[in-house]
């Protein structure tokens, strides 16, 4: 089997367009399996390899310890493998048919403290128009719970500072959330007094949140000035824009609002908020200004 793993790698590479850090991940797993039938059983071909062997080579993953997301990984590289050999004429019949990959293990959603989320609003330098910047965002983000996604293709018509609402989403899935007070006061603080600092002359940028070049910040900019403002709150732990939506949501349930109420603000279509908690019924608007940390 050594010998087809340079094909299987320009496969991949090549028909398939695989990054290389994916690319990597299967080539690493099918040598591990390739070294373990050779190993274990003496298997060097690959027409020798039946159903039982990729089951044991699952089961040796388990014992070693290795998570069911690392076992459900290597179980895919070896059926893209033995796939790829069943194309080449190599193999008649695919040993990894009907193997069952284990679940991933569920952990619960990453949440900060209330006490963590003041620390990390309140680490921007505001004496910067790019601090002001950064606390709007994560006033913003936390408020909302939006994604960051959504957060960086906001334009300045889409937030109502003096209303304290924000409309974001794309085309029919567009969803009108309210803010609170210190996210309307940022919003408007930046609109008002540093988002032309940050432009260039006579520009006609629409973006809501713009870097230094007066352009529209990317998601990597704003991963990179969270970074900054986690490591400033002197917050250990690494977080993610994600987290931050975590935790609008879990500090709302847990303040008692209703879940399904959280879910339409987190524009989820099913109901994955589930695994924050579960509460009556009530309006949206009820929700925020009753149970948001940070609402008024």
């Amino acid at each position: 089997m050594k010998q087809t793993i340079h094909a299987y790698a320009l496969y991949l590479e090549d028909d398939k367009g695989m990054s290389s850090s994916t690319l990597e991940s299967y080539l690493r797993d099918v040598d591990k399996f390739i070294e373990f039938a050779d190993k274990e059983y003496g298997i060097r071909e690959a027409d020798q390899v039946r159903r039982t062997h990729v089951v044991l080579f699952a089961g040796q993953l388990k014992q070693a310890g290795r998570a069911n997301a690392t076992i459900a990984r290597s179980i895919v590289s070896l059926r893209s493998y033995f796939h790829f050999l069943m194309r080449r004429g190599d193999i008649i019949q695919d040993p990894t048919f009907d193997v069952e990959a284990p679940k991933a293990d569920k952990t619960p959603p990453q949440v900060l403290s209330i006490q963590e989320i003041e620390q990390l609003l309140t680490a921007p330098d505001i004496r910067s128009p790019q601090g002001v910047r950064d606390r709007a965002m994560l006033e913003l983000l936390y408020a909302t719970g939006i994604r960051v996604s959504e957060l960086i293709a906001l334009d300045i018509r889409d937030v109502q500072p003096g209303m304290r609402f924000i409309r974001c989403g794309g085309a029919g899935k567009e969803r009108i959330l309210p803010i609170g007070a210190p996210a309307a006061h940022w919003a408007s603080v930046y609109v008002e007094e540093f988002r032309n600092k940050l432009l260039k002359t006579d520009s006609d940028e629409q973006a809501l949140f713009v870097n230094v070049s007066g352009r529209r910040l990317t998601r990597q900019g704003f991963w990179k000035l969270l970074k900054k403002a986690a490591v400033d709150a002197g917050i250990s732990e690494e977080i993610t824009p994600h987290t931050l939506r975590h935790s609008f949501a879990a500090h709302l349930i847990a303040n008692g609002a209703d879940t399904r109420a959280v879910q339409d603000m987190l524009g989820h279509v099913e109901q994955p908020g589930q695994q924050y908690g579960n509460h009556g019924r009530k309006t949206m608007k009820e929700i925020y200004e009753t149970h948001h940390p940070r609402a008024r």
